[in-house]
Order: C-alpha cells, then structure tokens, then sequence
C-alpha cells in the first residue's frame, strides 16, 4: 500500500479536531517521518488519535520504553517559531501548497518566513553547482530573471553558486528558498542579508523546528520539497555525482518536468546536465526554452486496453505469526530501496497484516520507508 498521501485525500477533516501542538507533537515523535505521520492520520483519524495509539503499538512491536513527543518540547518549537517571526502551515491547512501535498512523503508541517501565497503560485526551480563557473551564474542570473517575467515564481535552496544567483535575480518578481535547517538559521551565511530580502519580497521555508543548525541527512529531504512546490526543475551546471541531481531525480519521480542548460563535455561541472540530457531531460537555454518545454506538454494518450493474461497463481500465505513475517520481510530487504507493493506481492498476505509489521519494524529502527512507497533496512 502505497503511503505518503495527505489526509484531505483520504477525506478526513483532520483540521476540525486537530490544533498545532498535536500536529508539532506526533511528526517530532521518535521514528515517525512525514509517511509514517500520514499513514497514522489515515488510520486513526487525527493527529490527537494517532499520539494515543502510538505507544500501543511501538509495545505490540517490543519497544517498552515508547514515549510521543512531550507536550513541552513541541510548544518550545511553537515559541521559537514565533521569535523568529516565522509562521507554522499544517498539512491541512488552505495555506499548504497543493502542488507539494500530493508528493510522496509531503511534509506534515512547513515553518515559513514571508509570504506563504508564493508557495501556491506558478513555480520552477533554478538549481546548480555551487562551484558554478561565471557562465554558469550568468545564465542563472537570466534564466531566473526571465522565468519572473514569464509569471514563474523561482525556487531555490538558498546554497552558494547557482541558488544564489538565481535567487537574487528573481527578487524583483518573487522567490521561495528551500530551507535544509531552521528558517532562522541561515546557510550559508554569507547570504544573511539576501535571505532577509527573500522574507520580505518572496518565503523562507522549511520543515525543520527553528533553530535547527542544517545536517547532511537534512539536504536530500530538502531537495524534495524544491522540486515537490515546482512545475519543472532547471539545472545549470552539476557534477555527475551532486546533490543537484538528487533534486533532478526527485522531480522525475513526482512527475515533474526535468530541464537542463548543456555544457562543455571536458567541464566536470557539466557532466550532471549533459547526462541528464542524454537520458532525456529537455535541452534549454533560455527562459523562453523553459516556456515553451511547458506549453508543449500534453497528457499522455490513453492506453491501448489489451486482453488480460492468464493470472499467475496466488503465492502461499503466510502460515507464522507477527515474529515470523518480520523475519520474512527483512529476508527480503537490503541497504537498496524495494517497493512495498511489491514485498507486499511476493509475501502473499493481507496488505493490512504486512503494513502492521512492517509499520512495527519502521518503529524499531530497523527499516526505513522512503519516498515513492520503497522501504529499505536501516
């Protein structure tokens, strides 16, 4: 079962019953990342739901010790939020983008600083190296200058090099920075005072309590929310191995439209675009590329509805207990990501009895659920 859906999808009016603290209270709990909160949502209702049950089954799963988030430490994150003028968006609010909400893993809370209207405006991303060669950051400079002009609202991550530039030239028009820390905590910061600009005339966000000083496990989750607010990602200038993919790589996977600047096949600082390129993300450069790439996007043509194949036989069911499947299920993951439906499939039990284990090994620490609906041992 496919998870990471926020509750207004599963119709469940989680606002009229849930308030902030809740909210704050079961995404800062130990072990419950942005798909396990809104599987828990789906399940049990609401926020305040969700917080009682919790113990109960870390205890079904052997965890004695199972505590929630106290009440304390998610109202110190509401305090800081409002030192740092910053503003909390629920995942049901009518402020939460829609764009980002129907991602897999879409973030159960938002802490912005500006305008939170950016968020659900026309928006694409402008991301690159932050060793970006003067070429690089002057076509940054005018690709993001041009895509304000077209209406674009220009998404970032506030780095060095390209999010830079591109973020400064969209001032004028609107831009939104990404956050990998506190939306407080400016990095670099060298860019405090570009930052500020950004709160006044665009949105600083993120999904990290303030005050958080930014971590590597911080940048991937990052990036998915750069690419989650966009129409299309364009990459200008990235090295074959950068987090910049990491953002072109999300952006397929959320079904968004990947574009990319070529560059000189002997500058390792465009090896990442040209691939990109080779393997078919759209050839840009200029904003008025970028435009066109998206006027000419159709939805795919219907499919051809072919005769069913013959069913293949239902595998055997699972004869053990809840010890027995966990032992089965972790028979049949590794370090590298494995989609659930298809563990699910291959384990030949009720869907409802493997998300019950598999939710109690996620507890445990000893499997880690990732976008997309994929789950791999920790």
């Amino acid at each position: 079962m496919t998870i990471g859906l926020a509750p207004a999808r599963f119709g469940l009016p989680a606002s009229a019953v849930d308030d902030d603290l809740s909210v704050l209270r079961l995404i800062r709990s130990r072990r419950v990342g942005p798909t396990t909160f809104h599987r828990l949502i789906a399940e049990h209702g609401s926020a305040r739901a969700a917080l009682e049950a919790l113990p109960g089954i870390a205890a079904q799963s052997g965890i004695a010790d199972y505590a929630v988030c106290p009440e304390g430490v998610a109202a110190a994150e509401l305090a800081a939020g409002r030192r740092a003028g910053a503003r909390l968006i629920r995942h049901d609010s009518a402020d939460y983008p829609d764009s980002l909400r129907q991602i897999d893993g879409a973030p159960a809370i938002l802490w912005v600083r500006g305008d939170p209207a950016w968020l659900s405006r026309d928006v694409m991303a402008v991301i690159g190296a932050r060793n970006a060669s003067s070429l690089g950051l002057r076509m940054a400079r005018g690709m993001a200058a041009g895509l304000g002009e077209a209406g674009f609202i220009v998404a970032a991550g506030l780095a060095r090099g390209v999010d830079t530039a591109a973020h400064a030239a969209a001032l004028p028009t609107g831009t939104i920075a990404v956050m990998a820390g506190g939306v407080d905590v400016i990095y670099p910061a060298e860019n405090a005072d570009l930052a500020a600009r950004i709160a006044e005339c665009g949105v600083l966000v993120s999904e990290q309590p303030p005050g958080t000083e930014p971590a590597a496990r911080h940048f991937p989750t990052r990036n998915r929310i750069v690419s989650g607010l966009s129409q299309g990602v364009v990459v200008i200038e990235a090295a074959q191995r950068s987090g910049t993919l990491i953002t072109a790589r999300n952006a397929l996977d959320q079904g968004r439209e990947v574009m990319a600047v070529p560059g000189h096949p002997m500058d390792a600082r465009a090896a990442g675009c040209n691939a990109l390129i080779r393997d078919g993300a759209t050839l840009v450069r200029s904003a008025a590329d970028v435009a066109d790439a998206l006027a000419q996007t159709r939805p795919l043509p219907a499919p051809v509805v072919m005769a069913a194949p013959d069913p293949l036989p239902p595998p055997p069911r699972d004869q053990g207990g809840p010890i027995q499947l966990e032992s089965r299920i972790l028979q049949r993951l590794s370090p590298s990501p494995t989609e659930e439906n298809d563990l699910i499939r291959d384990l030949g039990v009720p869907a409802a009895t493997a998300s019950a284990v598999i939710l109690s090994l996620e507890l445990q620490g000893r499997v880690t659920r990732l976008a997309g609906g994929r789950l791999a041992l920790s």
